[in-house]
């Protein structure tokens, strides 16, 4: 009797997919809860601490905001680069993101009580020996604020290979942050309110109470962070449940020379400056333009928040139907129209009532192109999480630099104490800018190959045969030869871009490997009616 013939496993693979379990996305946001609760805080009211509680100058207040948003942006780089690397050293067998996870935890729970507490020993110091305190502080706790992050972040792409679960998980990642944002709010509202009233205005008399809302967000976060720890496991191999196995890394200088890391970096920093320049500046707003009482700081955030919980649990089911660009360009619209109703909003019922609306619309539109920048970044990592985490650390040392840069000329610009309206026309023209830009870098442009702007000149320099031609001939073959297929590739775009797009990525497999085996048929018939 004849025997079967074996089956080889070849380069090919056949993808077994299943759907994340529930407890797994609920472990995982919960991971980011201590980053969360800090960062509420520190957006939210380090101006209002600083400039209302320990009496700073304005300048001085965004001088201590830049230093952390520096220090947090050249953290995130170093932070990333060697997440990715697969040291030898013992505490590595923990987990390569863990440890890092768990090494900015410790940084985070250690400095960030003493920001927002009374300087020791600075009684009858100048003010900058002050500032000089508290940037010790500041500094060490933005170096593990980002290294919680990226860690955290870096191991989306691990977890799964797949499109819409990672859209999910970011998803809950961010349904998790705003819900720690309006725990953040909840407690300072009833902190304020009770024990100052209605009306009262914050001053230097409240630093106790900025303290009892510090270490009560703090004691959520530990017990997330623990949970986070004990319950989500990291793969040995760094893979995550790719199926696909191990992927050759990319190096440094080849990721820098891609073109459209540089375009996410603009959509993810224009994202993040709405999201908290929006957070930094509402409560000054109603604070020196509305005049509203000091538990409207609290009130008018939490709104915002529930606007993006509320919007963030149906984000993925959004980007699934209208994908990444219409999904952005909802979210822009929120907040164009958010910021255009802040610039011409006054009266009563507006303090009373549409101010709420406002925030609502700050906080959906803030949720949708934040986690659609966050999942075009995790597009553009793809199956190379090697390098995941560097790609979010540029992305958030591009995040970072803008916006202390931002907060601190916008604080030195604030000259006129008594112009009311000044923090109003910040909302309205850098927020509503920012979000603009966002959708200006992403419509147009998104691919599933990281590689297609790049592909026809590529092409054209593998046709060249080493020596056939002279090295000016040969740049200028190169040259003519991709503007001219992406003239062609824009004159002739189908009207179905993901069919295009498996094509074209069947099409330039068989070119570049020959000699591999070729695609089966069935593969290819089932890869396009999945389309």
């Amino acid at each position: 009797m004849e025997e079967p013939p074996a089956v080889v496993a070849v380069d090919e693979y056949t993808e077994v997919y299943r759907r994340l379990p529930i407890k797994l996305q609920l472990f995982y946001g919960i991971g980011h809860v201590l980053n969360d609760v800090c960062a509420s805080m520190w957006f939210t009211y380090l101006l209002v601490f600083f400039q209302f509680v320990l009496e700073f100058d304005h300048r001085q207040t965004g001088i201590i905001l830049l230093i952390g948003q520096i220090a947090d942006g050249l953290s995130t780089p170093f932070v990333g680069y060697h997440s990715d690397q697969s040291d030898g050293f013992w505490i590595c067998r923990y987990g390569r993101r863990k440890t890092w996870h768990l090494l900015g935890t410790v940084c985070v729970i250690g400095t960030f009580p003493f920001i927002f507490s009374p300087c020791f020993g600075c009684q009858d110091a100048h003010t900058w020996r002050e500032m000089f305190y508290y940037s010790m502080f500041v500094i060490i706790f933005q170096f593990g604020w980002a290294a919680v992050q990226i860690s955290h972040l870096s191991l989306i792409p691990e977890i799964t290979p797949n499109e819409h679960d990672r859209t999910q998980l970011t998803a809950v990642r961010y349904s998790f942050t705003v819900v720690s944002n309006v725990l953040v709010y909840v407690i300072t509202w009833i902190v304020l309110y009770v024990d100052q009233g209605q009306d009262s205005k914050i001053g230097p008399g409240d630093v106790a109470k900025f303290q009892h809302v510090v270490w009560s967000i703090l004691s959520v976060g530990i017990v997330c962070s623990a949970l986070f720890h004990l319950c989500t496991k990291e793969e040995d191999n760094g893979m995550g449940n790719d199926v696909r196995g191990g992927q050759i890394r990319t190096s440094i200088a080849d990721l820098f020379r891609k073109f459209e890391l540089y375009r996410i970096a603009v959509v993810y920093m224009s994202s993040r400056l709405f999201v908290n320049l929006s957070q930094v500046f509402v409560p000054l707003y109603l604070h020196s333009t509305l005049d509203m009482p000091a538990s409207a700081l609290a009130l008018v955030p939490l709104v915002m928040f529930i606007g993006s919980f509320l919007t963030s649990l149906f984000i993925e089911r959004i980007n699934r139907h209208f994908k990444r660009k219409m999904t952005y360009s909802i979210g822009a619209v929120f907040g164009i129209v958010a910021a255009v109703w802040i610039k011409f909003g006054a009266g009563h019922l507006y303090e009373t009532y549409y101010i709420f609306a406002v925030a609502f619309l700050l906080g959906a539109g803030g949720s949708i192109v934040l986690v659609t920048s966050l999942g075009v970044t995790t597009d553009f990592i793809g199956a190379n999480v090697n390098n995941g985490a560097f790609v979010y650390g540029i992305m958030s040392f591009t995040d970072k630099l803008a916006n202390g840069l931002a907060v601190v000329v916008i604080q030195y610009l604030q000259n006129d104490q008594k112009n009311i309206y000044f923090y109003r026309n910040v909302l309205t023209n850098v927020c509503g800018g920012s979000v603009i830009l966002g959708a200006v870098a992403l419509i147009g442009w998104i691919t599933k190959d990281p590689n297609e702007p790049f592909r026809p000149f590529l092409r054209v320099r593998q046709a060249i045969p080493e020596g056939g031609l002279g090295r000016k001939a040969g740049r200028l073959t190169l040259i003519t030869g991709g503007v001219v297929d992406q003239w062609r590739a824009l004159m002739a775009r189908p009207p179905n871009p993901a069919l295009h797009a498996l094509e074209h990525k069947l099409k330039n497999e068989e070119e570049v490997s020959p000699t591999t085996t070729p695609l089966p048929a069935f593969r290819r018939t089932s890869a396009l009616k999945g389309v």
